[in-house]
């Protein structure tokens, strides 16, 4: 966002964009105090030795230039720097289910559709391919008296889906038992084939959650092979995905809040759940945009409300992220600043006798959207008037 136009007595303070230092914290760059230097050396700005040779504005409230001002009342108050940075919104995670049974493709589900936990992927032969949930991928035929990681999300996965107890299977057990058996044996009745309390490796595909579908790639009709990939998913979480800059890595963090301005441009609020780590770089494409090679980092962001994303995937959203907050700061308009010929800004204070003199301010925490600014100094404090273009 650009901050708006500083106090015309002084020439402008920057080029359109300008932004508040990183921590607290954006620091104004060597390249904008040089413009002004510049400026105030070309005899655009009033001697700083004595800028108000005529004793100061009148009572119509002009300054000595005959630019209309006004005053401004410094203020303690908290104050934020937010900045918009583009992003997707779809559905979190992406799966590829892998067939491991033999025979003949008789049936597939449809795009979009939504399978969920004991329910039927697709068919091979006519025989029912379920989906239980878990991390670790089906690889072996499950049976009594066998244990390991697979068992163990076998055996959470019949009790959640109230074929067993967890009196009769423990949680986190992680071994084939005759509980298991029994459960087993229920949820193959619920599925139609023949209960025989062995789970046969082809009869389910184990995935981390419910699997909303986004490609088919198998065939009716066609050869189902052990190993091939024959459908495409996402979870049904909403999820927001940003490629951040991987400069701007620092300015965020998980847990900040976000404002997701959707499509339709109502915006509603989410949280930074994740900040990636490693920077990737867009591959060539041999085009003459030369930003998109900048490397990037993935920042994925959880709505607070998802049903308020609607069902939009893959559509664009812009994110708006707080890079930084500071408590009871004295706030200044960043149009009120001026450029000193040495370097760095004052503002320009009215005493209570109306009597104008500058009063030199560090600079902190810029918000752009309000196009305020964090300011400290020796000579600057709360209930002080200083004078402001009159825009």
């Amino acid at each position: 966002m650009s901050a708006p136009t500083p106090h015309a007595a002084l020439g402008p303070l920057g080029p359109p964009g300008l932004t508040g230092p990183p921590d607290e914290r954006r620091r104004i760059s060597p390249w904008l105090v040089a413009v002004s230097v510049v400026l105030i050396g070309a005899g655009l700005a009033v001697a700083m030795a004595d800028p108000f040779s005529s004793g100061g504005t009148s009572q119509s409230g002009l300054a000595d230039n005959a630019d209309p001002t006004g005053l401004y009342t410094v203020a303690r108050q908290d104050l934020s720097s937010q900045t918009q940075v583009p992003a997707t919104l779809g559905y979190a995670g992406s799966y590829s289910v892998v067939n491991q049974a033999q025979g003949t493709v008789t049936a597939i589900p449809a795009v979009g559709q939504v399978v969920s936990q004991g329910q039927v992927l697709y068919q091979v032969s006519g025989s029912p391919v379920a989906l239980l949930y878990g991390s670790t991928p089906a690889y072996r035929t499950l049976s009594s008296g066998l244990t390991g990681v697979d068992v163990a999300e076998l055996n959470a996965d019949l009790v959640a889906l109230g074929d067993a107890t967890t009196a009769e299977i423990p949680a986190a057990s992680d071994t084939f038992t005759s509980a298991t058996v029994t459960a087993l044996e229920k949820l193959q009745a619920a599925l139609g084939v023949v209960q025989n309390g062995t789970l046969t490796l082809g009869q389910a595909v184990f995935l981390p959650t419910a699997a909303r579908i986004t490609l088919v790639s198998a065939t009716l009709g066609a050869p189902a092979q052990p190993g091939q990939s024959v459908l495409q998913a996402t979870s049904t979480t909403r999820q927001v995905s940003i490629a951040l800059d991987a400069s701007e890595q620092s300015e965020v963090a998980v847990g900040d809040n976000v404002t997701i301005t959707l499509p339709n441009n109502q915006n509603t609020p989410g949280v930074i759940s994740s900040v990636g780590t490693v920077a990737t770089t867009p591959p060539s494409n041999n085009s003459s945009n030369s930003g998109s090679s900048n490397p990037t980092i993935t920042v994925l962001v959880n709505p607070t409300d998802p049903a308020a994303t609607g069902t939009w995937d893959q559509a664009p959203v812009n994110v708006t992220i707080t890079t930084g907050t500071v408590t009871g700061a004295l706030v200044v308009p960043v149009d009120a600043l001026l450029a000193q010929a040495g370097g760095g800004y004052a503002v320009e204070v009215v005493d209570a006798d109306g009597i104008h003199h500058l009063v030199p301010v560090s600079l902190g925490l810029f918000d752009d959207a309000d196009g305020l600014v964090q300011a400290s100094g020796s000579g600057l404090a709360a209930g002080q008037r200083i004078v402001v273009p009159n825009l």
